[in-house]
Parts: C-alpha cells; structure tokens; sequence
C-alpha cells in the first residue's frame, strides 16, 4: 500500500509540475531553478548523516543549517538589488568590480568541486545496490566518475552538452514529484507504527559545530538566483529566491521529522547513501525511489556546474582563457578532487568552497551598503555576521565522518 500510494503521489507531483498552467508561467520558472539546486543531493544526504552526527537532535541541526543557508540568501537578495546595479555603471578598475570578478573565480572554482562532489554522491547511489567488495567499492566509483566527468567534457568541447543541460533540466518536475513520493511514504510508515525504535541520544558539543557546517552544500543552489539576471527583471529574482529558500526549507525539516522514528536505523547506515537502506526498510521497492531521484538529480546538476564552471572561468580571464580550456580545466580540477577525497571529505570541500564564495558575497554587499547609502545598519551588522559565520565554515568545515 505504501508503495502505491507514494507512486500515486509521485505520478500526480510530476505531471502537474510538468503540464500545469503554472508550470510555465515565469514566476515557476524563475523558482524551480534554485529549487532543484537547493533540494537535490542535499534531500538525497542530510537525513543519514545528521542523524549519525547530532542523534535525535538532528532536526534542530536541520534548522539551524537552513537558517545559516536562509541568512546568505538574504545577502545575495540585497546584491541582486543594490550590487548588480552597482556594477554596472562601474569602471572595470573598480575595487568592487575587482572583488565582484574575485567572487565569480571562486564560484567558478566551486562549481568545478561541486562536479566532482555531484557525480562522487551518483556513483555511491548506483553502487550501493551492486554485490561489491568494501575495498574495492571506492576504486569503481572514482573511475566512474572519471569516466563520466571525460564524458562531459568532451560533450562540452563539442558543444552538446548545452543540450543535455535541457534534457537534465526536464528531469526536475521529476525530481520533485519522487521527493513527495517519498515524504508520503515516510508519513505513512509513521502512522501505520510498524517501524517504531528507541531514538538515539542528541549528541551536541562544540566539535558538531564544523561538522554541521561541513553540509552547508546541502542546502545550497538558492545563489543561482544571482546569476539569471540575462532571463528575469530583479524584483522578480528576488521573490522568487525567497519562495525557493521557503519551499526547500519546509521540505527538508518536514523530511527530518517524518524520519524520526527511523533516526536509529538512520544513524547506523554506512556511508552517504544511507537513505536507500531507510527506504528499503519500509518498503523494497522504495530503494528504486530513491535510485531514480539520485540519479536524475546528480546529473542533471553536475552539468549544470559543469557549464557555470567553465563559464565563469573564460569570463573571470576575460577570454583570455577560451571556452574549450576552461572546460579542461575545470574537469581536470575535478578529477583531482574525486581521487584524492573520499565521499565524505568531498561534502566538506564543496560546502568550504561555497562558504568562501558567500563570504565574499557579504563583503560585497557591505561595501556597496556603505558606498552608495543604502540599507540600515542591522543590516550592514548582519553583513558581517554572516561573512563571519561563513568564514567560519570555509575554514573548519569538517567531514561528516571523521
């Protein structure tokens, strides 16, 4: 019955995500894109690992990670309005403008381990249900990722993958409609009571601090916002922005409370894809649930980085570095990162470098407050926090499994 019910709800999600009225309207459009980023391996991760981490406290983790997540949002809103015009009436020798191009380098970066982070998390979903030895498990996955990471770029020198990015991209109504599959029959598997266990002990203590912040990349995406200036006026942007952080936001703790009665079997899975043993435990055919989302989502959002990457690093050296290198550049940087991280080490360099990126965002929006007159000074205080706090986590972002 579960099983049903959560292909039901997946069915109807898809299909009105896909075909709906409001479906194409420009307010969705403008939504889904940081939705899905925000949404995708994060949903996919953070239910096993926080439970590992933080025990039965793992939902206040949860909260606590979004509203860090929900405050870098904020910055990025204020940049969109007041930094954006900023730079473009600017001269190139600007210092803002030198540190907005600083920013886009290491976003540029971060996309680049974010690559290799997406493909690490498809490669562990799709080996986890496969007879394989322990040893020899992360071997395969670094060689599939390899594999997968030539691939895409040899599509982008070719200039296709611009076109898988629009099949990836049809996968999110998809993405979406498996996710509330999911949530249903996590509820349902609560209320029929069949699963209930002891909850482990809330573990908390200054040594959760980096590792909390080492998942911030599971609740990043909502930055993409910033850069679709060239499809949508600002104000809409901005709103849109706020709705993504809110829906992700709703899902994610309501994810984690629905997954309380299973924090233990939770805690002691193995690995990053602890959540197809979870599923599974309710019910077998809800392993290929998850399969397909993690699937759909890594993809599609690797390509995605995979394109912002090279992107940004032709436009970073103002086309001195062409399109084609910057593409090998970037999939050689990724390569790198897949052989020398393990699973869980890539999850902490990839928030690393997206806490850097956010800190700079902050500064930015300090320097323009205080140049042009604008905003209050709560606000600017609260630049400043927040570039702290995400200094913070650039520099102490732990492993989730140490």
């Amino acid at each position: 019955m579960i099983v049903a019910v959560a292909l039901i709800v997946a069915l109807v999600v898809t299909l009105a995500l896909t075909f709906g009225r409001f479906a194409r309207s420009d307010t969705w459009r403008a939504t889904v894109t940081p939705l899905a980023s925000i949404i995708g391996s994060g949903f996919l991760i953070c239910g096993p690992l926080l439970a590992r981490e933080f025990g039965s406290a793992a939902l206040g983790a949860m909260a606590v990670l979004l509203a860090i997540a929900y405050a870098a949002g904020a910055v990025i809103r204020f940049n969109i309005v007041h930094v954006e015009s900023y730079l473009a009436r600017a001269s190139f020798n600007d210092p803002v403008a030198w540190l907005a191009r600083l920013t886009q380098g290491v976003l540029a970066l971060a996309y680049a381990v974010s690559v290799a982070y997406y493909l690490k998390l498809l490669a562990e979903f799709s080996l986890k249900p496969i007879a394989i030895a322990s040893a020899l498990q992360p071997l395969a996955a670094n060689i599939i990722v390899t594999v997968l990471i030539v691939l895409m770029t040899l599509l982008a020198l070719g200039g296709s993958l611009r076109k898988v990015e629009h099949l990836a991209h049809g996968t999110v109504s998809l993405k979406i409609g498996i996710i509330a599959g999911l949530l249903v029959a996590l509820a349902l598997a609560w209320a029929i009571g069949g699963f209930q266990a002891a909850l482990p002990p809330a573990r908390l203590s200054f040594a959760s601090v980096p590792m909390l912040l080492g998942l911030l990349i599971t609740v990043q995406g909502f930055e993409t916002s910033r850069y679709l200036g060239h499809a949508y006026p600002a104000a809409l942007r901005v709103r849109t922005m706020r709705h993504a952080q809110w829906i992700s936001s709703a899902i994610y703790l309501a994810f984690i409370a629905l997954l309380t009665p299973f924090l233990s079997r939770a805690a002691a899975t193995q690995g990053v894809a602890g959540i197809l043993d979870i599923m599974e435990l309710i019910a077998p055919a809800l392993g290929v649930f998850v399969l397909i989302g993690a699937v759909a989502s890594q993809l599609s959002a690797a390509v995605a980085d995979s394109i912002g990457s090279g992107g940004l690093i032709n436009e970073v050296s103002r086309r001195k570095i062409s399109v084609p290198l910057a593409f090998l550049l970037a999939g050689a940087l990724a390569i790198v990162i897949v052989w020398l991280t393990d699973p869980f080490e890539v999850v902490a360099l990839s928030s690393r470098a997206f806490a850097l990126f956010y800190a700079l965002q902050c500064a930015l929006a300090l320097i323009v407050s205080v140049r042009n007159g604008v905003g209050t000074a709560a606000q600017r205080i609260g630049f400043g926090a927040i570039g702290l706090v995400c200094l913070v986590a650039a520099a102490v972002g732990a492993p989730a499994e140490g």
